[in-house]
């Protein structure tokens, strides 16, 4: 049966031929949150843009739900810490309007600072009124430019080449990244508030990006400032921008996102007295952006839906293909390793060690270390995979460390994990041997050779003559089928301590354990349960 995918608030058409390739597609009109919820559990993905609010409420009624696409860059309409929690990859379009949008802010300030709006309007109305709509030229005039992402970085090379002073506050980017564009990075807001004759935002909306722009800023600006912002609403208090307008401190304003959108009829930038220039947030509408962000938001779906990975998963950057491509093969060998320990430990985790070896800690391991904790986590836990496994580790509240070693014995990469419980501690090595063949290659002290099967019995028992033929014998009355066995020695010496690893092509349940466990010599049974057949891609899907 194919996966179901829903589409609102009408994206273009390519984006249903691109899913259709590989999920039956419903195009909606807007819907509430009500009707959504209704009818989001029969689909395996959703994809939005900025008129769907998708609200917790929805997430819990998407029960199928694998994927939310936003044909855009900014996710604020979309719950990501449900959406996480519930193990939902949330994926954007973070360059496909990036020119649309950094050429409405030039627009914008243009138009702002030659009155064209007010103009235009002036002269249908069979006006003419020169002196009234006198502005002021952006030439040799000091720009300045909250955040430097693709968008903001595209806006300052615009406002270089108009011949404007450019300085750039972000935390986050390096001077010699603003000084290649021809701009000067300032410290901090307190050095860029009362020198800036135009300033632009194009940060996120955040916690720490709320209502940037208050009254206090407003107070801080230079007299006779404008102002834009194409990022988001609620970076801007309306009510503050309408009185510093009326006030004369800010010279004018324009913006294209509102608090509320549409916009409310109530707010108070619609009846400010002062220039401002709106738009309805228009930042992403040309018709080639609109394409663009259909087209790269729909083949993410379409990727993931058919078990690949998303290039630009909001809420699992670690997966992003160019952190995955150098450790991907090494990625089901990880999850097993973890799932394994977890197996042959008892008790609450207190603390789990990831050590990554030889050519493995040239790289961000991030994508691994996630991997072994989703297989620790997946043996007690249902719906894990590598979108909320960060997430319930947290929950869960045990330590992870994680080391790296140039040294690795006889193999390229190995990964080893310890867990450490409230019982007591074990650990578990994995490796790639000959053709990339992936091999459990320590267990505890015991060196061994073991492929990645979904039926395992592991046995430590006395190193004695007959323990082998004993335990075959229960397997082979309780018809279990031994595909591979070995024995591996703690020690040198016989009559000390060893294991038995044999492999089925059956389930070994709990009463065939406890019958191993009575044999005389036998220390433990336990039956262990990996996944030979999953990918990392395909692992990214919740179950």
């Amino acid at each position: 049966m194919k996966p179901r995918v829903l589409i609102t608030d009408k994206i273009n058409q390519v984006a249903g031929d691109i899913l259709s390739e590989v999920a039956d597609v419903d195009f909606k009109d807007i819907l509430p949150e009500d009707e959504l919820c209704k009818i989001i559990g029969e689909y395996d993905g959703m994809m939005v843009r900025s008129q769907t609010t998708v609200t917790p409420k929805m997430i819990e009624a998407a029960r199928n739900m694998k994927i939310i696409g936003r044909a855009g860059v900014g996710v604020d309409n979309i719950n990501l810490e449900a959406a996480t929690n519930k193990g939902i990859i949330v994926v954007n379009s973070p360059e496909g309007n990036t020119a649309a949008a950094a050429e409405h802010t030039v627009a914008l300030i243009l138009s702002m600072a030659r009155n064209i709006p007010q103009a235009d309007a002036s002269l249908k109305q069979g006006k003419w009124e020169r002196s009234k709509f006198t502005g002021v030229e952006v030439f040799n005039k000091t720009l300045g430019t909250i955040g430097l992402g693709k968008i903001g970085s595209r806006v300052v090379k615009a406002a270089v080449a108009m011949d404007m002073k450019v300085i750039v506050y972000d935390p986050y980017v390096t001077q010699d990244k603003v000084e290649e564009l021809g701009a000067t990075l300032v410290k901090s807001l307190d050095e860029f508030w009362g020198v800036c004759d135009f300033i632009t935002i194009h940060v996120p909306k955040t916690r720490e990006t709320a209502y940037l722009i208050n009254k206090d800023t407003l107070n801080k600006m230079k007299k006779g400032v404008m102002m834009v912002n194409c990022a988001r609403g609620g970076i801007v208090d309306e009510e503050a921008l309408k009185e510093a307008l009326e006030s004369g401190h800010v010279a004018a304003a324009a913006l294209d996102v509102f608090e509320k959108e549409p916009i409310d009829p109530n707010s108070p930038l619609l009846t400010a007295n002062g220039r401002i220039v709106m738009t309805p947030h228009l930042g992403a509408s040309t018709e080639e952006a609109q394409i663009k962000v259909a087209v790269d938001v729909a083949e993410q779906i379409r990727d993931v839906l058919a078990g690949k990975s998303a290039k630009s998963a909001v809420n699992i950057p670690y997966l992003r293909p160019e952190l995955l491509e150098p450790v991907k093969e090494y990625m089901n060998l990880a999850e097993n390793i973890g799932l394994l320990a977890r197996q042959i430990s008892e008790g609450g985790i207190k603390q789990v060690e990831i050590t990554l070896k030889g050519k493995l800690s040239q790289y961000d391991t991030t994508p691994l270390k996630v991997a072994v904790l989703k297989g620790i986590l997946s043996h007690n836990l249902e719906d894990v995979n590598y979108v909320n496994t960060p997430v319930i580790v947290k929950q869960q509240g045990f330590e992870v460390i994680e080391s790296k070693s140039e040294q690795s014995g006889n193999y390229d990469g190995l990964i080893r994990v310890k867990i450490t419980t409230d019982v007591g501690s074990h650990q578990v090595s994995g490796a790639m041997i000959a053709d990339k063949t992936p091999r459990i290659v320590t267990i505890d002290n015991y060196t061994i050779s073991l492929e990645i099967a979904e039926h395992i019995l592991v046995t430590p028992h006395q190193d004695k003559p007959g323990m082998i033929a004993k335990v075959s014998t229960i397997l082979g009355n309780n018809n279990i089928n031994i595909r591979m066995m070995m024995v591996a020695r703690k020690e040198n010496t016989v009559g000390g301590e060893s294991t038995m690893i044999i492999t089925t092509d059956e389930h070994i349940w709990d009463e065939i354990l406890d019958e191993i466990k009575q044999v005389q010599g036998i220390y433990d049974a336990k039956y262990i349960s990996l996944k030979p057949d999953k990918t990392a891609q395909a692992a990214l899907l919740p179950a």
